[in-house]
């Protein structure tokens, strides 16, 4: 299997027994989400996950989802207010409440400070939508109802395409960040991410904290889409989160979005995370619908580096049979993938890396390698690599393990931690020992190296080497 399964764990998996049976059936990634609980809740989990990742023999990737800014409308009376299409209604916070026309209360003063007269909002199950029609002198907004509906209690809103002051990390967020990364956690995902410094405050945080682990941005908000260009300058992954994004644009423009993501996920070699409902129906089912099974082999098709699990592995009654399910899925998309197979060349505006990867991939279809092996200390040769999806297995070579946490998330990559002696500072025979040592090739096989080579005591300074190499 090359397309990488993220499961996200809740009553339903987290059981050591569970775990274990949902790793065996394919996951690469374990996803914890602080939504529904503080570090101390997930240490257990967290244990469990360590134990099984021993028993197993492999590294297994534990993220870290943070809550992010929750905007939420407050408590609405009566068990709901029914809007009529054209309805005027109030915005403003609880204190203000009126009864001159329907009042949502909303105690988000950045937020209101910020709203200006045709800006949108849409309630978070998008099932109603308002546009601002007036600001008033007292503070509060006017609103239009575009349709129909009830609004109830604590409902979430958004802005589509609206930047505003609240920032992605919010004091819970900063607080479950430290403590979750003390408990060992491999990668954090930020919520609400709207531009490149969310992703700047977030990596100078874990810095602070003393590690170095892999930042993931969900785009949630059409702001960071519109910002994507910058963000994936700084970010290490990125996660297509098609619930708030399906609020955030319309729905009908939601499969091209996710695709042209993708693609500029795979363009940047950054590894890309597709999300949300994938198979949602095995909540309660032992199989999914055609539908579902279509949406999963399109995200491969499309590109997709890794997908995600939510609702059915969380709180599902069939958390292993969704996880064997997917990877069946998962794995007949990549048969078509590799008959369609054609190599793309990097665009003129690639560098020297993209095109040493790019020759690696020829390399190997010309000598018929059966693999191609990159040793790397961050673990970007190996992503570049995989952005080619070349037809034969890919072996990441890292002496840092923040670097194998990050290649869980890589399509078709398979990461090893190696020893990184005194005595042994050439990447390129610490590649051909492994080659040599593993019984993952036999004797007579090719494999293409990619690697840093030195001259004497030289520090390397990235792949710099292409090789052709015999057991």
């Amino acid at each position: 299997m090359r397309t990488k399964i993220v499961c996200t764990i809740g009553p339903a998996s987290r059981s050591r027994e569970r775990l274990l049976a949902l790793a065996k059936a394919g996951v690469s990634v374990f996803r914890l989400n602080f939504s529904h609980g503080v570090a101390a809740d997930f240490a257990t989990t967290i244990e469990n996950i360590r134990s099984v990742e021993k028993e197993l023999g492999r590294p297994i990737t534990i993220m870290q989802d943070l809550s992010g800014p929750k905007i939420r409308l407050g408590v609405v009376p009566d068990g709901g207010i029914q809007l009529e299409k054209g309805a005027r209604v109030l915005l403003g916070p609880e204190a203000s409440r009126t009864t001159e026309m329907p009042y949502l209360p909303f105690d988000h003063p950045l937020i209101l400070d910020h709203l200006e007269k045709g800006d949108r909002l849409v309630l978070a199950d998008g099932g109603l939508q308002f546009t601002v029609d007036e600001r008033r002198s007292d503070g509060l907004v006017v609103l239009i109802s575009e349709n129909s509906g009830l609004v109830t209690s604590r409902k979430g809103l958004a802005l589509p395409g609206k930047i505003t002051r609240v920032r992605a990390l919010t004091d819970k967020d900063k607080t479950d960040l430290e403590a979750a990364l003390a408990l060992g956690v491999d990668a954090v995902a930020i919520s609400y991410v709207q531009t490149v410094d969310d992703v700047l405050e977030a990596k100078e945080l874990i810095a602070k904290c003393g590690r170095r682990v892999p930042v993931v941005v969900k785009l949630e908000r059409q702001s960071a889409v519109d910002n994507l260009d910058a963000i994936l300058q700084e970010t290490d992954v990125v996660m297509v989160a098609r619930g708030d994004l399906g609020v955030e644009c319309p729905l009908p423009l939601l499969p091209m979005l996710q695709k042209k993501i993708i693609e500029a996920c795979n363009r940047a070699s950054k590894p890309v995370i597709v999300a949300t409902q994938m198979l949602l129906s095995m909540v309660n089912s032992p199989a999914p619908t055609r539908a579902e099974t279509t949406d999963v082999a399109n995200a491969v098709l499309d590109g997709a580096d890794c997908v995600m699990l939510s609702e059915e592995t969380a709180m599902g009654n069939f958390p292993v049979e969704t996880v064997q399910y997917m990877q069946r899925i998962t794995t007949e998309a990549e048969n078509l993938l590799q008959e369609r197979f054609c190599h793309k060349e990097p665009g003129k505006d690639k560098g020297i890396p993209e095109y040493l990867a790019y020759s690696a991939c020829i390399l190997a279809d010309k000598a018929g390698a059966c693999a191609i092996v990159s040793h790397s200390l961050s673990g970007k040769s190996a992503q570049q690599v995989s952005a080619r999806r070349p037809t034969q297995a890919i072996y990441a070579l890292t002496p840092e393990y923040s670097s194998v946490r990050l290649l869980n998330f890589v399509w078709g990559v398979t990461p090893i931690f190696v020893e990184h002696p005194e005595e042994e500072t050439s990447h390129l025979l610490r590649a051909e020992n492994f080659i040599a040592g593993s019984s993952d090739f036999a004797q007579g096989d090719c494999v293409v190296i990619t690697a840093g080579q030195t001259r004497g005591e030289q520090t390397p300074r990235g792949t710099n080497l292409v090789k052709l190499f015999w057991k």
